[in-house]
């Protein structure tokens, strides 16, 4: 059973840095894509970020140039760094995966605030 499993989030002041990374059980094949949800109370879940293998690489508009999503140095990790963040950018954020079939993980509070 494939498994997505996202750490690294918490609160922080505005302008402040937080990474958020994901890390894939139970595929043994590389997932085409892999990327980052978040959902904002009352809001509708939104894309922020997606990688996909090979290189190409899309951010929401709202985050470019301050947010930067890697692959990580195994077949199945993500990660998020987070930098100059907003209040608005508070929200439960989502790792997802694609390969055939789409995944998600459980979901990872990141709070700004001062």
């Amino acid at each position: 059973q494939v498994q997505l499993v996202e750490s690294g989030g918490g609160s922080v002041q505005p302008g402040g840095s937080l990474t958020l990374s994901c890390e894939a059980s139970g595929n043994p094949f590389k997932f085409y894509l892999m990327g980052w949800y978040r959902q904002a109370p009352g809001k509708q879940r939104e894309m922020v970020a997606h990688h996909i293998s090979g290189g190409a690489i899309t951010y929401a508009d709202s985050v470019k140039g301050r947010f930067h999503i890697s692959r990580g140095n195994t077949q199945n990790t993500v990660v998020l760094q987070m930098n100059s963040l907003k209040p608005e950018d508070t929200a439960v954020y989502y790792c997802y995966g694609l390969f055939g079939s789409e995944y998600w993980g459980q979901g990872t509070q990141v709070i700004v605030s001062s």
